[in-house]
């Protein structure tokens, strides 16, 4: 059985106490092939649901900076 929920995630290196971040939830990759992606500060607004290889690609740019 596949959970189709989103577990979010609030990455460590937020800024502001942790107000200041994006939050994602990986758990969707295996079943969707996706990671949603959500304000941290309006939980209850929209999602942007990205590829998992797009989603990698960014975080791999980042991580290059």
């Amino acid at each position: 059985m596949t959970n189709e929920s989103p577990l979010w995630f609030k990455s460590s290196f937020s800024g502001n106490g942790g107000a200041d971040c994006v939050e994602v939830a990986h758990n969707l990759v295996p079943a969707l092939g996706i990671v949603p992606v959500r304000d941290s500060k309006v939980p209850a607004g929209p999602a942007l649901a990205v590829s998992a290889a797009a989603f990698t690609a960014f975080v791999d740019a980042v991580k290059e900076r």
